[in-house]
């Protein structure tokens, strides 16, 4: 594949000008916004396996607050000296934005914009035959909306899973462009919805890329360890445009392990294949094989490790052993630049801090985080809580809701499903005890059951309180496999020393994780145990707090919120917050508090949970 050619014409500086728009350019744009349907995108597993062309980088772009855009910025026209036509843009002369990354954290103006936002970025191509060619994007958040050469090539909703345009019809030799309008308003009938304790950042915040592939190619797959047969791989592996009979191979060289198989009618072809000698993928023994997928001309190689996780009774146990999950909540917001993460350096640096934490678990919360972190979690060795972003209180009873949040666990689970690091598929945060939300989150576990056996189901939910007990009781928690469970004793209620007194009634005979629990302080400020905002007193929290745990029988886990401070729109204690939840353990520049070391000495020592 060619090459990306950088842009040819000069970004020059310019000022941001919002013109007046009239009434009829409103109304052309809400006629041209019902456009002809499209090539909804598809999931490919193992997109970033893929031989790639990148299309990161520069992409000049133009905010669009009145959504005037909408109505043909799409054809990507230029304004030239003693034109005649009324141009009112130019992409040539735009600003620039990078991609990946948010728009939020690059422009000072944008900081707090919500609404849609173009891209603009020229490219080189040759086609070839037998050959599609897919726009993958990492991540648009939230609705966005892709042209190539001005012709419309897909359009989609969800801000945190990655999708695929076909625009095999759409491009053609030599130079092409890619236009893009994403828009990051929030929306009552949104997954999340209007409220969220984390920033809005909009864009394109993951990689674009150009990917080829064959005519028929394998566009999802799954391969795991079995927990019926030892040393026995099973799965699948779909292709796309497959004829009956088409022939599929899989094969692990290291193992000299090797196995084919015909496509049925559906393009699956169900895989079985013995493995001798394999190295089970844990915390201790990060162990990834390369796996290679064959269909016809398709190739794909991937890394891949190989366990089992299943509970019995109140246990966790990977391959086959009781676990526990000394863990931490990430957000997926860069370090020291804040913004979204979305890069190696990134990752490591968060994942490295979860290490050094003396974690083996982490919760990547609330929504599907980067293929990067998945990716360093496998060669780290972390276990991994991954999350729908089903938060706080959304349209239960609306049908189009369900339909977007299964969409989101389609693509996250199908994105994501052979990632050894990821043992729970979370279904929700804090949300509120109501029937319609019971049922809403009972189809989706099963839609995720469905989507994938081989995992466990969870949520966070909410508990509540009498007198000194918490009860954990809500009724979600029958469709469950491990019951997930935020509180904040010494911070919300009560004082630190109240968790001494504090004690837990659980109503399932299930493992429960804490998924949520701790206190904000902001780096360097300090006093006594009992100042609020000092480091003093969340590590005292943390103190108080872990002794509490000690006594619930069911914990089999636990997830302290959080591991780093991040921007948060709710947060606006001048002084102190400044627009950031400081309940991290880590400052956003990299500071460790107090508590760090309180939970890193626990930890180390295993003096908290039960020993496996």
């Amino acid at each position: 594949m060619k090459h990306l050619l950088a842009r040819s014409s000069a970004i020059l500086p310019a000022r941001i000008v919002l013109s007046a728009v009239t009434v009829v350019a409103l109304t052309v744009h809400a006629a041209s916004a019902q456009p002809a349907p499209v090539k909804a995108p598809i999931v490919i597993t193992g997109a970033d396996r893929r031989p790639a062309a990148s299309l990161d980088g520069d992409w000049a772009s133009i905010v669009d607050p009145y959504s005037n855009g909408f109505s043909g910025y799409f054809r990507n026209q230029k304004f030239h000296a003693g034109d005649t036509r009324p141009i009112e843009y130019d992409f040539s002369t735009s600003q620039t934005l990078k991609v990946p990354g948010d728009w939020n954290m690059q422009r000072e103006s944008l900081f707090y914009y919500e609404g849609p936002m173009w891209y603009e970025r020229d490219f080189t191509y040759q086609p070839k035959e037998h050959t599609r060619i897919f726009l993958h994007i990492g991540a648009a958040n939230y609705r966005s909306y892709f042209w190539v050469n001005a012709q419309k090539v897909c359009e989609h909703e969800g801000g945190f899973t990655s999708f695929n345009c076909d625009v095999t019809a759409a491009v053609h030799a030599g130079a092409n462009f890619v236009v893009a309008a994403v828009d990051n308003t929030r929306l009552a009938d949104g997954v999340p919805t209007l409220k969220t304790d984390w920033w809005n950042y909009g864009g394109l915040t993951r990689s674009v890329s150009l990917i080829e592939v064959p005519d028929a190619f394998t566009d999802q797959y799954d391969l795991h360890l079995s927990r019926r047969e030892a040393d026995q791989i099973e799965g699948w592996v779909h292709v796309m445009g497959a004829q009956p009979g088409a022939k599929v191979e899989v094969e692990i060289p290291e193992l000299g392990a090797k196995t084919s198989a015909v496509a049925g009618g559906d393009g699956r072809a169900a895989i079985a294949m013995a493995a001798p000698g394999l190295e089970r993928w844990s915390p201790e023994t990060p162990k990834l094989y390369k796996v290679i997928v064959r269909a016809g001309p398709d190739s794909i190689e991937d890394l891949i490790g190989f366990r089992t996780v299943e509970t019995r009774g109140t246990e966790i146990l990977l391959n086959g052993k009781p676990i526990f999950l000394r863990g931490i909540s990430i957000h997926g917001e860069a370090p020291y630049r804040t913004g979204r993460a979305n890069t190696d350096k990134d990752a490591e640096t968060l994942l490295g801090w979860a290490k050094e934490l003396g974690c083996n678990f982490v919760r990547l919360a609330h929504y599907p985080h980067d293929e990067t972190m998945l990716r360093a979690a496998d060669r780290m060795g972390l276990l991994v809580w991954s999350e729908n972003p089903v938060y706080w209180a959304i349209k239960w009873e609306d049908p189009k809701v369900l339909a977007k949040a299964q969409s989101e666990l389609d693509e996250e689970i199908g994105t994501s499903r052979n990632h050894a690091a990821i043992i729970l598929w979370s279904m929700a945060n804090e949300t509120p005890n109501n029937e319609a939300r019971t049922r809403f989150i009972e189809t989706e576990a099963n839609h995720a059951r469905e989507l994938d056996p081989t995992r466990l189901i969870t949520a966070a939910l909410l508990v509540r309180a009498e007198g000194h007990t918490k009860i954990v009781d809500d009724p979600l928690g029958k469709a469950l496999d491990v019951i997930g469970a935020n509180e904040y004793v010494g911070w919300y209620e009560q004082t630190p020393e109240g968790a001494d007194t504090t004690e837990w009634r659980v109503d399932y005979q299930k493992p429960v994780i804490m998924s949520e629990l701790g206190a904000g302080a902001k780096a360097g400020l300090h006093g006594g145990d009992n100042d609020r905002w000092t480091e003093e007193y969340q590590a005292n929290v943390y103190r108080h707090q872990l002794g509490m745990l000690n006594r619930i029988p069911q914990l089999r886990g636990m997830s302290p919120w959080v591991l780093v401070d991040f921007r948060s729109p709710l947060r606006n204690l001048p002084g102190i917050q400044d627009g950031f939840n400081r309940k991290g353990l880590i400052s956003d520049q990299g500071q460790k508090k107090l508590a760090f070391f309180i939970l890193q000495k626990a930890y180390k020592d295993k003096t908290v949970g039960k020993p496996e």
